[in-house]
C-alpha cells in the first residue's frame, strides 16, 4: 500500500503567461487561435508577440501560436462576430488578416514572395476555380477582373474573386465574409479600398474594420507590417 501525502495541495504557478484560447469551425474542422487576438500593435510585433512561450489556460503545458492565414482569420472573426469581434476588433481598431501581395494582373493572398518569376510559379501549381486561383497553404490569386473595387453590397463583395480568394473558397460566394458584411452589421455597404494596380508586386497586409462613415465595412489593402491593429494566431 503506497504511503499518503497529507497536508495542503500548493497551486502550481503557470512558467509562463496564460493565454485564453478560442475553439471555432474551419473548413469542417475545429480551428484553435489565441483570444484575444493579439496587439493592438504592429503586424510584426504582433508576430513576434504569437511565437513566445505561454501556458495552457487547463493544463498549464507551454504551448506557442503561428501567424493565422487570411481564411484561419475570417473564420476566428466570423464566430460570434457582433459579440466578440466587432465590439472588440473591427469598431475600436481593425483586423490584421494576413499577407497580399498587390501587382499588375491581380491580388496574391497568403505568400510574402515579391518575385515575379516565383509567383507565376506558384500560380502554375495553383487550380483554377471559378475565376479564380487556389493552391495549397491557402494560397490564393484573385485577378482584378474578378472583383470590383469600391462601394458595394455585401453580396457583390462577398461573390467577388478578392473575397473569395481570401476566405480560401473554392465556392461562388465567401460565405464568412457575407456573414461579417451583412446588412445587419454595415447597413452602407462595404468599401474595397487600395486594391488598385501596381507597377513591382507589392506586399501588404489585408485589414478590414469599421471604417467607413454612417456603417460600413472597409476592406483595405493599403497597410503594411508598420501599423497598428489585431491578429490571430493560431495554436501550434
Amino acid at each position: 500500500m503506497e504511503e499518503e501525502h497529507y497536508g495542503i495541495i500548493e497551486v502550481k504557478e503557470p512558467q509562463f503567461p496564460v493565454r485564453k484560447l478560442l475553439r471555432v469551425p474551419h473548413k469542417n474542422r475545429v480551428l484553435v487561435v489565441g483570444y484575444p487576438a493579439f496587439g493592438p500593435s504592429t503586424y510584426n510585433s504582433n508576430k513576434q508577440a504569437m511565437q513566445k512561450d505561454y501556458s495552457h489556460i487547463q493544463t498549464g503545458e507551454k504551448i506557442s501560436f503561428r501567424p493565422a492565414t487570411t481564411s484561419e482569420s475570417i473564420s476566428a472573426v466570423a464566430y460570434d462576430f457582433q459579440k466578440l469581434a466587432k465590439p472588440e476588433i473591427f469598431d475600436p481598431k481593425w483586423l490584421q488578416a494576413g499577407y497580399i501581395i498587390r501587382t499588375q494582373d491581380g491580388v496574391f493572398t497568403n505568400t510574402t514572395e515579391t518575385n515575379e518569376t516565383k509567383l507565376k510559379q506558384l500560380l502554375n501549381k495553383a487550380e483554377k476555380i471559378n475565376g479564380i486561383y487556389l493552391g495549397e497553404n491557402d494560397f490564393g490569386f484573385a485577378p482584378y477582373e474578378s472583383f470590383e473595387r469600391g462601394i458595394q453590397d455585401c453580396d457583390k463583395f462577398s461573390q467577388g474573386g478578392l473575397a473569395r480568394a481570401l476566405e480560401h473558397t473554392p465556392k461562388k460566394m465567401a460565405k464568412n465574409l457575407r456573414e461579417i458584411s451583412s446588412p445587419k452589421f454595415y447597413k452602407n455597404g462595404i468599401n474595397v479600398w487600395a486594391f488598385d494596380k501596381v507597377k513591382d508586386p507589392t506586399l501588404k497586409v489585408a485589414s478590414l474594420y469599421s471604417g467607413m462613415v454612417d456603417d460600413g465595412l472597409l476592406v483595405c489593402g493599403y497597410y503594411w507590417g508598420g501599423y497598428f491593429g489585431c491578429g490571430f494566431g493560431v495554436l501550434k
